[in-house]
């Protein structure tokens, strides 16, 4: 048996083995938070206690090569630590392997992030469960604590009390005296923690099971048993979770190897990028949209005579510019000309309601409005009371007759870029600022992750609110590529969307994986080749292993990336770029993306261990500014980062950590964010609008989960009576947009409460999980059409097809365009999202389906397509059934 130094332990980590074997959230997506599975056990990331009693207290999974079988290592315990353990348990009257629990806990509570631990202690006599609290406030009452529990232990064991037996679900590591040491540990325990002998022992003794752990993390682990240690004797009067774990080689591990590879990026702007490509191939085509076509020299003429004409009206250096206009060629001409005249991009839909378009431009401080006609309905009432923003029409510019040759503004890197504007906790949006280095970075990251290179076409299908939209419509502008603009109209029919693509010759397209799964559903009904299609981004949810076996099982050559990231972050961080389906149940969150380090941290801003789960922060280029106008909320995410000069550090509320490949994996949220099909979303803001509805005294939002993980928003509400779900729903959607009103409502004469009498949202997530929206009656006959319907809206909608009655609407029960396109899908086009949405009761829609030329009174139902089985966002807002721009476009997962 050999023995290591201590100083071996410590130093171990230099070269830890890669992959992980058990993971448990796939995606950035945005899993739920909570207890995650790990392993078949459960694990807290919040670093609050289990939620259910008995649960094991889970360790990293930290091997690449998982085997049979058990292993052990032995380290050597300092003889000055070993002299003042016994000294210190002479004093206070305990036991030596007292101190020795306590510390062993600290090392518990680092490992799986929870607050109170389990694990098994073992004797002569036998294994008993022990949970120790690690909010003590001294490592002495820590210790009595741990003393107590085991001089109680002993007593039932001479009153002859049985003991837990060794393989207790109860927990997964024991902390044995030096007298079992030797024994294999039983089934379903995973390491076995044992200190030396009081009476001469020198080495601290671990067992660990070789497909959980190898020998560098069984060693990192004994290194931080004896950093607690040292801890505890050199000063019992402080906190244990004082005591730092992570060691110098370990934190050097971290902080470079796990980063994202350093790569040098041109000095210039992108819009200086772009004007190089300009000079290089005026005459190839830039951009398509619909039929319409620019030049790389006509689109940069375009954006040349659209900055003068800022610059015209007084715009300086970082001035914001908000673009409120569709997604057009126009659109694209004004974000480049902004960007050539050095003032800030800030995208706003036009169909968000006014009161929104409103506070955005106040929050931002905006001065000057770019837009065209037919889009300034919202706009116009927005600006009714203000006097202080110009509003540009682009058409008007261009018919002004400024230059059209380059600025040569001078724009540095550090200079503000875009703002773009997050669901706010209090009810306001908060405007993420980006500069010019952190979109530059992270375009070059998409270009080569993607693979898009000269003469590719990279399909713009995002709504503009989100900054995915950027990187879809300008990235291919720097490579020679082309930007296929594809509208709304295609993007919310399947075969459409798909269509146009094949057409439209695209390399790359980014979706949310809810509308992949209907464009999987949909190849895999009509399989088609689409020889220029080289690869599929899903981002904005969390990607089910699943999902991606399907794609392969359609697309087999085409890649598949799995992206996560920020807004605040300049977009995506991390990229997972998949040839097949990943090994085991989930999809990583992928590796970091170049100039890019991410740090998985404590409560108190410290390194976790490695595997170990915390808040997941950013630091380095793709670090934004903050939030515009908004210093409170900055400094409660902004900061400098404590480890490398000179970078600023976003934390994310974000909580994930590393697997032993390198690769981040995602584990939930710790605030009242949501996310829902790809859109971040702050319960707050839902909230706000909800209490400023006539009639509503109180109220909250929770999600419900239906069959299949699909997520949708339940709005609980107290008054003096119910009201009409419409009418509340009109309210909500005059305030925030479509994605952000929720699915189903609920009256209560009073809302459940707490025991401190805050609202009891675990009871109303409760209730939510049963909530589905009203039906209509069980009883009444169906014709043989809307009987099938019915079934078809119930596979979609996660809604027993006996409770959908005749003159039940389909948006009333929850269905939004995602939903819509699902049910075309579904029913293999038989109606399109453009009848569901015009027709929306049943009882017409299965008219239409049998008057219509189709001849498809009989839609068949395919299993494939139904796996949305709850709503996962707002219904149309009424009176915009037609245009609904939430669901299955791009969206971030800001929220995963």
């Amino acid at each position: 048996m050999t023995v290591t130094p201590a100083l071996t332990c410590r130093t171990a980590a230099d070269q830890p083995s890669a992959p992980v074997g058990n993971r448990t959230a796939g995606d950035h997506s945005s899993a739920p938070t909570g207890n995650r599975t790990v392993g078949g056990h459960s694990s807290a990331p919040t670093g609050n206690p289990p939620t259910t009693g008995g649960a094991p207290t889970v360790i990293p999974r930290w091997t690449q090569d998982r085997q049979t079988g058990q292993e052990r290592v032995d380290v050597a315990v300092p003889e000055d630590l070993r002299t003042a353990v016994r000294a210190l348990a002479r004093a206070w009257g305990v036991a030596p392997g007292s101190i020795w629990l306590a510390a062993h806990a600290r090392v518990l509570q680092a490992l799986s992030g929870e607050m109170e631990i389990a694990t098994g202690c073992a004797d002569t006599a036998g294994t008993w469960r022990c949970t120790l609290d690690l909010g003590h406030k001294s490592w002495r009452a820590l210790v009595r604590d741990a003393h107590g529990r085991q001089v109680r232990a002993r007593a039932e064991s001479g009153r002859g009390q049985s003991r837990h037996p060794a393989a207790s679900p109860g927990y997964e590591v024991v902390f044995g005296s030096p007298q079992v040491a030797d024994s294999e540990l039983p089934e379903g325990i995973v390491l076995g923690v044992y200190p030396p002998d009081p009476a001469g022992g020198e080495v601290l003794g671990l067992r660990y099971r070789r497909d959980v752990l190898d020998s560098g993390a069984a060693l990192r682990i004994a290194g931080y048993h004896l950093a607690a240690l040292r801890h505890l004797v050199a000063d019992p009067e402080a906190e244990p979770a004082d005591a730092g774990l992570v060691d110098p080689d370990e934190r050097r591990l971290q902080l470079e190897q796990l980063a994202g590879p350093v790569r040098p990026r041109p000095q210039r702007r992108f819009h200086e990028l772009f004007e190089e490509r300009v000079r290089q191939h005026p005459e190839r085509i830039a951009a398509v949209q619909d039929t319409r076509q620019w030049t790389y020299a006509e689109l940069n003429a375009r954006a040349n005579r659209l900055a003068r004409a800022l610059l015209a009206h007084g715009l300086e250096a970082e001035d914001i510019v908000a673009v409120v206009a569709e997604r057009n060629l126009e659109w694209m001409a004004a974000v480049i000309g902004i960007l050539k005249a050095g003032g800030a991009y800030l995208p706003i839909e036009p169909h968000f309601p006014a009161d929104r378009i409103a506070r955005t431009l106040t929050r931002s401080g905006c001065r000057m409005v770019l837009t065209e006609g037919g889009s300034t309905t919202s706009l116009e009432e927005a600006l009714g009371g203000m006097p202080a923003v110009t509003q540009l029409l682009v058409e008007d510019v261009e018919a002004a007759g400024h230059a059209a040759h380059d600025l040569g503004i001078e724009v540095g890197p550090d200079q503000l870029a875009y703002v773009y504007f997050t669901s706010g906790s209090t009810g306001e949006p908060k405007g993420a600022m980006c500069e010019h280095d952190g979109m530059v970075n992270h375009l070059y990251a998409k270009i080569e992750d993607l693979g898009i290179g000269e003469g590719d076409v990279v399909a713009q299908s995002a709504p503009q609110c989100f900054d995915i939209s950027l990187w879809q419509l300008v990235s291919a502008l720097i490579v020679g590529g082309r930007t296929l603009i594809v509208g709304q109209d295609r993007v919310l029919d399947v075969e459409r969307f798909v269509d146009t693509i094949e057409r439209g010759e695209a390399a790359v397209f980014q979706v949310v994986p809810s509308y992949l799964d209907a464009v999987v559903a949909y190849l895999d009904g009509k399989p088609r080749t689409l020889p220029h299609l080289r690869c599929v981004s899903a981002t904005g949810e969390a990607l089910k292993q699943e999902l991606v076996r399907r794609w392969f099982d359609v697309m087999p050559d085409v890649k598949l990336v799995n992206a996560y990231g920020l807004t605040e972050t300049s977009d995506d961080t991390n990229h997972e770029v998949m040839s097949a389906a990943p090994a085991g149940d989930s999809v990583p969150l992928g590796p970091p993306v170049p100039n890019v380090r991410i740090h998985i941290l404590d409560e108190r801003q410290r390194l976790v261990p490695l595997g170990a789960p915390g808040e997941i922060a950013f630091s380095g280029v793709c670090v934004g500014r903050g939030y515009i106008n908004d210093p409170e909320r900055t400094a409660q995410a902004y900061s400098t980062d404590p480890y490398v000069d000179g970078a600023r550090l976003y934390r994310a509320g974000d909580f994930g950590r590393w697997s032993a490949d390198g690769k981040l994996e995602y584990l939930g949220r710790h605030d009242n964010q949501v996310k829902i099909s790809g859109f971040r979303i702050e319960i707050g803001d839902i909230e706000n609008a909800l209490l400023r509805v006539p009639g509503v005294r109180d109220g909250a939002v929770v999600v419900g989960e239906g069959a299949e993980q699909s997520k949708f928003l339940v709005a609980f509400y107290s008054g003096d009576r119910p009201l009409e779900v419409d009418e509340i729903r009109t309210q909500i959607a005059a305030r925030v947009p479509g994605y952000m009103v929720p699915t189903a409502y609920r009256w209560q004469e009073s809302l459940p409460l707490t025991g401190n009498g805050k609202i009891d949202r675990k009871t109303l997530t409760r209730m939510a999980h049963e909530a589905v929206p009203e039906t209509g009656t069980p009883t009444e006959t169906l014709t043989a059409t809307e009987q099938r319907l019915a079934e078809a809206w119930a596979s979609v909608l996660g809604i027993p097809p006996g409770r959908i009655g005749r003159q039940d609407s389909f948006s009333g029960l929850g269905g939004t365009s995602l939903s819509a396109v699902k049910l075309a899908v579904l029913l293999k086009r038989a109606v399109s999202l453009q009848d569901v949405m015009r027709t929306p009761v049943l009882a017409d829609l299965a008219t239409l389906l049998d008057a219509s030329s189709h001849g498809a009174t009989d839609p068949p139902v395919s299993e494939s397509a139904g796996t949305a089985k709850k709503p996962a966002s707002a219904p149309p807002t009424p009176g915009r059934e037609h245009v609904d721009h939430s669901d299955p476009l791009p969206a971030k997962r800001k929220d995963p």
